[in-house]
Order: structure tokens, then C-alpha cells, then sequence
């Protein structure tokens, strides 16, 4: 026979388990890379109206993609080495467990938009270069220019630099009379942006967008949009349009992806590792750190070596908990969990 008392305890105790319960229910959540601030509002703004996981964060990076002063993504983007841009996008929808991606288009300011067509109109995941973009062209997006007038002038300093005979003669002091001739050449750009192109010209920009959003039902889904590697040969693929690498989604655990260093991040299948590292107990920020150390790892932990490579990473647990960490201390990632996006700082591995 119950007691009174057992009857309020059991009572008390099932209240305190609905509250605990109540609290560790899934809200509206978005994550994404440092550049995302924006992306991280629109895609806020869509949860809260209904709006499918995957429709949201791509909408998000849409204003980055289409943003000219963005240079590691889309529009604007930094081009290859002949000076066309390339780009790359993949997403996953987590309550289908659908992906799609396209690797190396040209002409077309949103990839992100053409992968996730990839998912729904073929039943292939992946389009490259020339197949992608006719793809593209037959689902009606048009064939643009993606270079600006700053992207073009950066890509003619990089070209000047190489000491090709692209470069001016050698009868005067390379810099000084490199930094006219680009004011000749381009009469608009202003000093800061001839200093600008002069600086991305001898040091390559990385970049990219990643975000990833979980809404109320539990439901995620994420995207990893890019110019890629400035000045690269035509044809190389990062990390951002190869589900594992650049991008994951189960949503029965979370969803992570990357920005940086593709290269790196492909040997360690970074997103993957870090969904399988939380699925077995391990926090979003400790899981992420350990994509850091494996990446210091193929370098054999050598700071020396490791310099010359900037990777950053980024994890959202299906309960709302996200992290991300940096190889390199001074990274942020970018969050809204209501109200207004804000930035937060990484923990990091190393320090220069």
C-alpha cells in the first residue's frame, strides 16, 4: 500500500524529472564560422517561423555567398591560378540523412543552393567542375562573372609577384613600382586596397562559411560553402564539398564541420571524427581539440611546420551544447541561440 508520503515523494520526484526533462528539450540553435554573424540571424529568424534546418542555414550563407567583400566565399571569392573562380559547397539534411555537393563550379554565386539540388533532384551526392556547372545551368541559375574589380586587382599582384614576365622590368625597386603600376592599372582601388591585394598576394587567404542549426523538434542540418585556396591550380577540391571532411550531420548526435586548411582537415576526416568522438561520450569542445591535436599530429606536433597551416572547427550536440576549437589560439565561432548572433572566442591548441 501506498503512503501519503510516498505518494508526494513519488509525486515530487516526477515533477523534477518533467522539469529536468522540459529543460534538456531542444531549442532553435545556429552555429557557424567567425564570417557568420549574419548568417547566424537569417537562419534564427527562419527556425523561429517554421523553416526546415537545411532551408535556414542555406539561406544563411546565401549573404555571405552573395556578399563581394567576402573573399573566401562566392561572389567576390579569391580565384585560381588563371584567375576564374572556383567553388565549392556541400550540405546534409538530417532528418532525411540526405547530402549533396559540388566541387570545382564556376559561374555560380550560391553553390551551396546547387548542392543541395544535387541531394534532391539526382541520386548522386557529388558534382565537379564542368558537370556541375551544366547542372547548375540546366536547374536555370546563370552563368555570372564571380570576379570583382578588388579580386581582380589582388589576382594581377599575385601574378605581378611571381617574377614572371607578368611582373614589371627590373630596372627599379620591385615594390614601390609594383604598387604604381597597380594604381595605374586600377585608377578606383585606394591605397588600403592595393596594400590589401600586395598582402593576400603573398599570403594566400583561407576561408569559408560552415553553419549548422538544430531546431525545436530536434531536427539539424548544416552546409560548408568556399572560394577555397586563392591562386590554386584549377581543379583543386578542399575539404568543404566532401561529406566527413568538411561537413557532418547525424542528428542523433550533432552536426560539425570546418573552416581552414582543407588539405589538413581531409586527413583526419575532421567532421566525422568529431561526430564519432562525441557519439562516444566526449564534449563538443574536447571533441573538436581533438581534431586540432590530430591534425598537429601529421605534422609530428612540429610548431615550425605547423605555422604555415590555419584550421578551426565547429560542433553543435543535438542537445544545444556547441563548441569549436582552433589549431591556433585567436579564432571565434559565431552563435545564436536567441536574440541577437554574437561571437565567442575558441579555445585553441597552439599560440604563436
Amino acid at each position: 500500500m501506498i503512503s501519503r508520503r510516498d505518494l508526494f515523494s513519488t509525486g515530487a520526484a516526477l515533477a523534477v524529472a518533467a522539469g529536468q526533462a522540459r529543460a534538456a528539450a531542444p531549442k532553435n540553435v545556429v552555429i557557424a564560422s567567425a564570417n557568420g554573424l549574419r548568417a547566424c540571424q537569417r537562419a534564427m529568424e527562419l527556425l523561429n517561423k517554421g523553416t526546415d534546418t537545411l532551408d535556414a542555414v542555406i539561406a544563411g550563407v546565401n549573404i555571405v555567398e552573395e556578399d563581394p567583400e567576402d573573399n573566401s566565399v562566392g561572389y567576390g571569392g579569391l580565384p585560381n591560378e588563371e584567375g576564374v573562380v572556383e567553388l565549392d559547397a556541400s550540405v546534409m539534411h538530417g532528418p532525411s540523412r540526405s547530402c549533396g555537393s559540388v566541387a570545382a563550379i564556376r559561374g555560380c554565386k550560391t553553390p551551396s543552393k546547387i548542392a543541395k539540388l544535387v541531394m534532391e533532384q539526382t541520386d548522386h551526392c557529388m558534382l565537379v567542375g564542368d558537370g556541375a556547372g551544366r547542372f547548375a545551368r540546366a536547374c536555370g541559375f546563370p552563368e555570372e562573372d564571380l570576379m570583382t574589380e578588388k579580386t581582380r586587382l589582388a589576382w594581377f599582384a599575385w601574378k605581378q609577384s611571381l617574377h614572371t614576365f607578368w611582373g614589371p622590368g627590373i630596372d627599379a625597386p620591385p615594390a614601390k613600382k609594383n604598387a604604381l603600376e597597380l594604381k595605374r592599372l586600377f585608377p578606383h582601388a585606394d591605397d588600403d586596397t592595393i596594400a590589401w591585394a600586395q598582402e593576400v598576394a603573398a599570403r594566400p587567404l583561407t576561408g569559408t562559411i560552415n553553419c549548422v542549426a538544430l531546431n525545436t523538434k530536434g531536427e539539424m542540418s548544416g552546409v560548408t560553402t568556399t572560394s577555397g585556396m586563392a591562386w590554386k591550380i584549377p581543379g583543386r577540391v578542399g575539404d568543404s564539398p566532401i561529406i566527413g571532411a568538411g561537413l557532418y550531420v547525424d542528428q542523433e548526435v550533432g552536426g560539425a564541420g570546418s573552416t581552414g586548411r582543407g588539405e589538413e582537415n581531409i586527413r583526419i576526416c575532421g567532421a566525422h571524427t568529431i561526430i564519432e568522438n562525441m557519439r562516444h561520450g566526449m564534449s563538443p569542445k574536447d571533441a573538436c581539440l581533438d581534431a586540432c591535436k590530430r591534425v598537429a599530429r601529421n605534422f609530428d606536433n612540429d610548431k615550425d611546420r605547423l605555422t604555415k597551416v590555419d584550421i578551426n572547427f565547429y560542433a553543435l550536440r543535438n542537445d544545444g551544447v556547441f563548441a569549436g576549437a582552433g589549431l591556433w589560439k585567436g579564432a571565434s565561432i559565431a552563435v545564436n541561440d536567441g536574440g541577437l548572433s554574437r561571437l565567442e572566442k575558441l579555445p585553441w591548441l597552439l599560440e604563436r
